[in-house]
């Protein structure tokens, strides 16, 4: 009797409420992310939508997240604790505050350093395997590089900024002409409601696909050429505060908004001089002790040893190391984003902190920067480095549909919170 009592009182602290493929998405974790969207969307001073509008769209944001966290994981993507690290010191950085005021922040909000830790690795981790799976679907012919330069977007290279929003509604593989048609009426009628003065925002919010929807469906500032290339045209011919007709993609229809343009014009590039030492762990080394041995050769260098003999002697980096780990002179979109990022953030003769890139573990050093035009050789690379990104886009939202058409995804009831 005592034991049916105990049993009958025990309650439910948890439940499945999808599973995708080998793994699930608990209530709790839908709640957590739920209020914690809910904060930031009240924050920006958008209107919530209604809380089952919330409950879906985050639940869809979790089954995307955990179908390529679980890819990163099968490719072994693992994002060492240095980095992380790094991360949250340039978020500090970037907000002008302090680590302690940053761990203060977050404990005003209600969370802990450590959820919010593990939400930063793993943005990285989906940004890694998301920049793995799908840059390599790009291929940039030379053909296709002529073509661009010698065509009127060749010249969007000095076109203005602008700053969009986006509503995406998908359009499944699998979908009927009858589907699709249904889904083109529905961008209609939310074009409608935005220009009736409904918020653009919270209509994103509410019913856009793209992983930008829980902010509004902002894109941020671009540059014209970077868009995807059914975007520019749309972008171009908008005024301010308009919102394009619905545009067809692999992805689906999309609703583009124009907040602001700005610029145009002739620019110059900032290159960097650089120069690197790397270390790669190996059987007999683990990443730790790489870690240490460059924090050591970095203490020889501010104590005034000379990097160039210490590049020479050290450097695993076959095309550098001879010459005393020098890389010349850098255009944008040369090296890979963890390499460029820290090579952005230093300043001239500074050392950089131990970082991870796909090739090792890096020391890096800038000794010089400089503006130039562009010239051919640096206007090529930055076409391609353009259209890449414009593709980059477009086979991002395929490839995250296309994931999910091929996963296992069951929802075990309507998400409650």
């Amino acid at each position: 009797m005592v034991s049916l009592s105990a049993t009958a009182q025990i309650e439910l602290l948890d439940k499945v409420i999808a599973i995708v493929d080998d793994d699930v998405v608990l209530q709790s974790e839908l709640n957590q992310r739920v209020a914690t969207v809910y904060t930031q969307i009240q924050q920006s001073g958008t209107q919530p939508p209604p809380q089952d509008i919330l409950l879906q769209q985050v639940l869809d944001r979790l089954i995307s997240e955990r179908l390529q966290l679980n890819i990163a994981y099968s490719a072994g993507v693992r994002i060492p604790d240095e980095e992380l690290n790094a991360a949250m010191e340039r978020i500090a950085a970037g907000n002008k505050i302090t680590m302690e005021q940053y761990a203060e922040q977050i404990h005003a909000q209600g969370q802990t350093v450590a959820n919010v830790r593990e939400e930063i690795r793993n943005e990285l981790t989906l940004m890694r395997v998301q920049q793995g799976k799908v840059m390599r679907r790009i291929r940039i012919s030379q053909q296709e590089l002529d073509n661009f330069l010698n065509s009127e977007e060749g010249r969007f290279l000095t076109s203005p900024d602008v700053n969009i929003g986006q509503i995406l509604l998908s359009v499944p593989s699998s979908a009927s002409t009858a589907d699709a048609d249904k889904i083109l009426a529905r961008a209609l009628d939310l074009r409608s409601q935005a220009a009736d003065g409904v918020d653009f925002r919270q209509l994103a919010i509410a019913n856009s696909a793209d992983q930008t929807a829980l902010q509004g469906g902002d894109l941020g500032w671009r540059k014209m050429a970077q868009l995807p290339g059914v975007f520019i045209d749309a972008v171009e011919d908008l005024d301010v505060d308009e919102i394009s007709e619905p545009i067809r993609s692999g992805a689906g229809y999309h609703l583009l908004k124009l907040y602001e343009r700005r610029g145009g014009g002739e620019q110059l590039i900032e290159q960097h001089f650089a120069r690197h030492i790397l270390i790669k762990p190996n059987q007999i080394r683990d990443q730790e002790t790489t870690v240490n041995e460059l924090n050591k050769l970095r203490d020889r260098v501010l104590a005034g040893e000379d990097f160039a003999e210490l590049a020479k002697e050290f450097s695993e980096d076959p095309g550098s190391g001879l010459k005393g780990g020098e890389l010349g002179w850098s255009t944008p979109g040369m090296f890979v984003p963890e390499f460029e990022q820290t090579m952005n953030s230093i300043a001239v003769g500074e050392v950089s902190a131990p970082f991870s890139s796909q090739f090792g573990w890096h020391i890096l050093q800038v000794t010089d920067r400089r503006k130039q035009d562009f010239s051919d050789d640096i206007l090529r690379s930055r076409a391609e480095n353009m259209l890449r990104q414009r593709k980059y886009e477009e086979e991002l939202q395929v490839w995250l549909q296309e994931i999910r058409d091929e996963a296992f995804i069951e929802i075990k009831e309507s998400p409650a919170s």
